[in-house]
Order: structure tokens, then sequence, then C-alpha cells
């Protein structure tokens, strides 16, 4: 029987002989790799599978390109909206918040009722019913319920909710559950989604309109373009048409919350599918170059023989790109598979967050053709910068060694500080100053490992300074009340009146559209009063801001999308009242986390309206033992349209943005540990390989193996030293550009990284380097003086 070995080519069973002596190292690479494939499979499956479903469920349930909100208007003005240059189809609704009692609920929760078409099955943003049937005509209290708002409350069909409409308490019963293209996630105003405590509910049109008085006529328009159709130009025309009937603006479907929140989800998963495994993939680079640049140099002379037999260049450059490309193969096998699990996972969080009809993970044959390309390239150019040196060489020259090293004084000598050093510490600091390069290169794979642990802990540094920054130093309420049309600004004394009540303060929003030059952006500006404890403006040392009498504050983010710095004057127009428009100074540039906020002082801005003081709404700082108290009162409160409570806030933020960032985190922080234990032991095997003659001629001259290992243990020891430093400052600039790549419209993470974040990636590398040494002790250990001294170098 002829065996395997007798069919392979000389140079394939070498290949193997190689791998199986380097198997330690070739499975570091692997590791490696298997981390960058897996990272990229999951992270661009999770974009696909998220791009693909949205697309479908927007096309088949008729999901609108332009939106308006507006006070009233008659049915009759519909089709002249239709005839609109660029207009495909119009539809009016009804629309309206209010408050809402939930069985089992302490706290007040709040619901936005959406009108459903005359024609079942017909119209834009169409609710997909999950289970139940649709309301029937002429029926005025059966309701349709928001999926997670039912999931979160225990609610299924049947079931009954106590609402607030127009002022009179009704009972509304479920009939059934759905999910719809506009609140894929369920969410009320600029916040985050709170499934608990707002749902979003659909009640026959003609329900709707007698319950507000609205018969005929509508308060929500949504419209599809026709093809090459440009947005702006209808948004523009519209604007102009629906501005007698109390317009608070058109807008585009990229300033609408779901699809804008679900963009920023598919932007992130862009750029994390991008930047972490090319980051993965540089260090297979590195690794791969290190180990075949100490291989090639050790096989001088077997690869000089090779040639000498008639081997090309081409063929030995073969050989060792083999080694590599079958490393790196077995990596992306087990990444893929990895990558494939993960995004099953992943998209099991998705399923749960977003709201779709069905989303299912699957593996695109681009996202497997680019990972595996990506991969075999990445290793095929850390292989080849290895090679080419040795293969340019003549084979006799390559089958003489290395010209030995030219030993000089050092610093150490000149300085005359080696006979203040133990003998194994001046061998160390000898073989560093005289190969500098090589022990850059080490520096520089060990720092990686580090910057890669920072930049994943990073995350966890920015989501506790935003929770502390906006909803402990800035935000000190502990209820915030939206009412359902504008209040004198006394309504804070009624307000003051409620039981646990222990502060009042009003504030005003107008709507607004802000223009700078060609920029422009539909916003609000928040009118605060001037003495106020419970919503504070920050500036950047975090002391409380004093607003001006007459000037504008802005956002960070929304001073950058106008391109306004403080001192311009921008137009203000409202679009609201007499629609005015005002040329207004920025006083002042503000940088906060969350949001895209503007500021004046209350009576500056009811000035620049020309109207008196009003109130929107009010922040309440409440005694905790009388919360549930207030929660019953403010249920029945008619003038209240939403209740947001702070603590809520804070774990809806922690539920949907922190959460999803956290997993993500935590994936990263446990692929970067893999990193580090694979430079370090790589780093430790290739020193050993380099260092062995000179290790076993010192255990012939009486050396024992632990100062042999000290020696060897100790060079790596400094390397890892040094690289933990510029580890950390290459961490600090990932995490700006992380920071920087990931920010977003509705929240900007900010660039803090922690002394324990620093100290946990020192701390992991330093585990790594010991584990990786104990790994080498041992193959130290069983170092055949004989077998190495007979190594030619």
């Amino acid at each position: 029987m002829v065996s395997l070995s007798a069919l392979l080519r000389p140079l394939d069973r070498k290949l193997l002989r190689d791998l199986w002596r380097m198997r330690g190292q070739a499975a570091a690479i692997a590791a490696v790799a298997m981390c960058g494939i897996a990272s990229f499979v999951t992270m661009r499956s999770g974009y696909e599978a998220l791009l693909s479903t949205r697309d479908a469920y927007y096309e088949q349930y008729r999901f609108a390109d332009v939106f308006a909100t507006l006070k009233r208007a008659p049915e009759s003005l519909l089709p002249a909206i239709r005839e609109l240059p660029g207009v495909n189809e119009a539809e009016g609704r009804v629309v309206f918040d209010v408050s809402l009692d939930v069985p089992g609920l302490t706290e007040p929760a709040s619901g936005r009722i959406v009108s459903l078409p005359r024609e079942q099955g017909r119209g834009l943003n169409r609710p997909h019913l999950r289970s139940g049937r649709l309301p029937q005509r002429d029926s005025g209290n059966e309701v349709l319920v928001s999926e997670a708002f039912a999931a979160a409350n225990a609610l299924r069909p049947g079931s009954t909710l106590a609402a607030v409409i127009n002022g009179r308490k009704e009972t509304l019963r479920i009939v059934g559950i759905a999910i719809s293209p506009e609140y894929i996630n369920e969410m009320k105003g600029g916040g985050f989604p709170d499934n608990r405590r707002f749902g979003v509910l659909w009640m026959e049109r003609e329900a709707v309109a007698a319950a507000l008085d609205m018969r005929d006529s509508f308060n929500d328009l949504v419209l599809t373009l026709a093809p090459q159709a440009g947005g702006q130009a209808v948004i523009e025309k519209l604007d102009q048409l629906l501005a007698p009937w109390g317009s608070l603006g058109a807008y585009g479907r990229d300033e609408q919350l779901s699809h804008s929140f679900l963009e920023d989800e598919l932007e992130q998963n862009k750029v994390t599918s991008t930047v972490v495994p090319a980051i993965f993939l540089g260090v297979v680079a590195f690794l791969t170059h290190n180990v075949l640049l100490r291989t090639t140099a050790l096989q001088r002379a077997q690869i000089a023989l090779l040639k000498s037999f008639g081997y090309s260049r081409a063929e030995v450059a073969a050989h060792y790109m083999k080694f590599a490309l079958i490393t790196i193969l077995i990596g992306a096998a087990l990444g893929i598979a990895l990558g494939v699990w993960l995004g099953k996972g992943l998209a099991g969080l998705y399923a749960n967050f977003y709201h779709f009809p069905q989303l299912e993970f699957s593996l695109s044959g681009f996202t497997l053709s680019t990972s595996l390309a990506v991969a075999f390239l990445t290793a095929g150019g850390g292989a080849l910068l290895a090679v080419r040196k040795v293969l340019a060489l003549q084979p006799a020259e390559a089958m003489r060694p290395e010209s030995p090293a030219r030993y000089t004084q050092g610093p150490l000598e000149r300085l005359g500080l080696q006979r203040f050093m133990a003998l194994p510490l001046r061998i160390v600091l000898r073989n560093l100053e005289r190969r500098p390069l090589k022990a850059m290169m080490s520096v520089l794979g060990l720092s990686l490992a580090v910057a890669l642990l920072v930049t994943g802990q990073f995350t966890f540094d920015a989501l506790d300074e935003i929770i502390r920054l906006q909803f402990h130093v800035a935000q000190r309420d502990d209820v915030q009340l939206s009412f359902n049309q504008q209040r004198d600004a006394s309504v804070g004394y009624s307000l003051a009146a409620l039981p646990g009540v222990t502060r009042v303060e009003t504030f005003h929003q107008a709507p607004v559209r802000l223009r700078h030059r060609h920029f422009t952006k539909k916003t609000v500006i928040l009118g605060l009063p001037e003495k106020r404890e419970l919503r504070l403006v920050l500036d950047e040392q975090e002391r409380p801001v004093t607003l001006p009498r007459d000037g504008l504050v802005l956002g960070k983010r929304l001073a950058e999308t106008l391109g306004a710095r403080a001192g311009d004057r921008i137009s203000v127009e409202f679009l609201d009242g007499e629609r005015l428009v005002k040329p207004v100074p920025v006083a002042m540039i503000i940088d906060e986390p969350i949001g895209m906020f503007s500021y004046m002082d209350r009576n500056a801005l009811a000035r620049l309206q020309a109207v008196p003081p009003a109130a929107s709404g009010a922040f309440l700082a409440v005694d905790a033992p009388q919360r549930e108290t207030l929660y019953r009162r403010l249920k029945e409160l008619p003038a209240v349209a939403s209740v947001t409570l702070r603590e809520a806030t804070i774990n809806s933020f922690l539920a949907t943005v922190a959460e999803n960032m956290k997993i993500n985190t935590m994936v990263l922080v446990t692929f970067a540990c893999v990193i580090a234990i694979g430079v370090v032991y790589n780093s430790a095997r290739i020193g050993l390989s380099e260092h062995a003659l000179e290790l076993a001629s010192l255990r012939i001259l009486g050396f024992t193996r632990a100062e042999v290992g000290r020696m060897l243990l100790g060079e790596q020891a400094l390397l890892t030293l040094a690289a933990i430093p510029l580890g950390c400052l290459l961490g600090y600039g990932l995490s700006a550009l992380i920071a920087a790549l990931l920010s977003q419209e509705l929240f900007r993470i900010p660039l803090v990284v922690s002394t324990r974040t620093f100290l946990t990636s020192a701390a992991v590398v330093l585990a790594a380097a010991v584990v990786s040494g104990l790994l080498v002790w041992r193959k130290l250990q069983s170092l055949d003086l004989i077998e190495v001294l007979k190594t030619r170098e």
C-alpha cells in the first residue's frame, strides 16, 4: 500500500512538517484570523439582514416618503396635494396623543392614536396584523395595539385600556396586535423607545374623527413620491400649500424618527463591519510576517538547497505562501462558522428590538467571498513581505549563515551602567539594543493588543459618562409633563399643589426651522425659566449656563449641522402661530451627548414670538413616598398629553442603545483578548527561536535553566512593559476614531477613557504574557541542547 507521504511532493511534505513543528504559532495566527473573519461575518450579515428586511417591509406596506403635521385641514385639500408635481399618492389621517391608564402599571402611560384607512388593506404605512382582527367599521372603542407595547404590558386581544380623549375618559377594547413600518421603533418625540409606557394604537377612521370632532378633516399627512421626484422640491411646495392650516413643516423620510433610528443602526454596522475586522486582519498580517520572516531566516540554507536543486523562486515562494494560506484557511473556516452562530444571535436581538414581520439571518455570497478574499490577501501580503528578501539571494550566498552582528559598546557600556546590573539583565538589554527594529516590531504588535482592549472597553466608559452627565447632572427632574396644548405660564402654581410635588419648572417648546447660509434644520427651541434647578444647560466644564436675554444657545451637533459658530446670526422661522421669521444671534455653543437641542430664555422666546409667556410642559421634582399618589392623579388630568419619568428614560436608554453597544463590546473585548494572547505567544516563541543557540550555549557554560529562562522571558517582559503605554496611546486614538464614526444625530459618544479601562487592558495583556511565558517555559525545559548546537546559524 502506498503511503500518503509518498503521494505528496517533497515541498508539501516539508510544509506539513513545518506546520506541525510550528503548530502553536500557526494556531495563534488562525485564532486571530478567526476573530477577524467572525467579526466581519457577524456585523456584515446583521447589516444585510436589516437592510433587506427593511426595504421589503417598506415596499410591501407602503411606507411614506414625506410626512407633515398640522392643526386641521379639510379633506377637500387632498386633491390639490395629489396634483403637486412629484406626488404619487397622498393620504390624510387623524393622529393625536393621549394619556393611558394601563392595567397593572402604576405610572401613567401615553399612546399615539392613528386612524386607519377607510378601505381595509389599502393606504400608506399600513399596519401588519400579528394577532386578532382589525377594528370593525362604526365600532367606537375598538383598537389595534402595537406589538412592543402589548408585550411589555401583557396585553392581548380582549384586554382593555383607559384613555383620556379630548378631555373625556374612554375605555378602549383591544381587538388585535399589530406592527407598522412607521413604528419599527416605537419612539415618542426625540427620546428613546419605552415600550412599557408608550405605545401606538390604531382606530377606525370615523371613530377617531368623531372623538376629536374632525369629520371630513385631517391633522396628519403622509405621501409617497413619484420615481425620480425631488423630495425637497415637493416639501417646499407642500409647505406653501399647508401653511394656512397650521402646518408644523413637512419633512422627508430621513427625519422620521423610527427610520432615522434604524438608519443610525445600519450606519453603525457598516462602520464596525469595516473598521474592527480591518484591525484584526492587520494583526494577522503582522503575525504572519513575523513568523515567516524568522522561519525563512532560520531556513536560509534549506532555501538555498531547494533553489540549487532546480526549484524556482516562485515554487519556493509558493511553499511559504501555502503555510500562511493554510493557517488562514483554518482560521477563516472557524471564523465563518463562529460568525454565522453570532449572526443568528444578532438577528434574534434585532428581531426583539426592531419590529418586522420577519427577520432572518442569511449568509450572502458577497459576505462569504469578501471575508475569504480579504483574509487571503492579508495573509499573502504578510507572507510575501517576509520571504522576498531571502528569495532574492543567490544559492551560494544563502548557503552561508547571516553575517554575525557587529558588537560594539552600547549606551549601557558608554554610560558605565552595566556594573550596576545583573548579568541576565545586561544580556537582555544588549539584545534589545542591537536589534532595535525587531524590538520595535514586537512592541508594536503587543501595543495593538492593548489598543484593542482599550477600544473595546471605552464604550462602557462612554455610556457611563452619558448617563452621568445627561441624566444626573443636566436633568434632575423626576417627572416631565407635556400638555395637549399650550397653557398659561401660571399653570405651574396648579401643578405645585399636586401631591408629592416639591418643585415645578415650566418650559415652552417652539417648533422652528433654523436656517444659516444654505443649511437648514427643523427642530424645537426649548424656552427655560431664568431660575431653574431641574433642567440645567451646561458648558464644557459642566458649569450651569445662564441663558442670554436675546440670544440662542445651540448644541454642538446642531451647530455643526447648520455650519454656525458663536456670534453668527441665524434665521429662526416659527412653525406655529403667526409663523414669524426672525434673525437671532448665536450666543453660545454647548456640547451635549444626547439630541440636537437649542435653548433660549423663556421670556426672550416669548418676546421673539410676540406672545405672552406660555408653557408646553413642566419638569417636576417629586417626593419619593408620594409618587404613586401623584401618578394616579396625573392619569386623571385631561390637560396632560404625556408623562415621562427620568428613571424610565435611563432604563429605556440602557435597554436600547446601551444594551446593543454592550453586547458588541463584549464580543470585541473577547476577540481582543484572543489577539493579546496570540501576539504575546508568537513574540515569545519567535524570541525562543532566535536565541535558542545562545541559550543552549549558556546552559553548556553552566547557567541554570532558571537563569536562562529569566534571560528569555525577561526580554519578553521588557517588551510587554514597553508596549503597554504605547498601546494605551493607540487605544485612545482608536477610541477617538470609533467615537467620531459611531456618533449619531440622536446621541454623541463622548471620548472618555477611564483609568480602570487602561489598567484592565494592561492587566489582560500582562496575564496573556504570563500564560504565554509559561508555555514557552515548558518548551525551554525540553530544549535539546545537542540538537540546537548542531543547528547552523
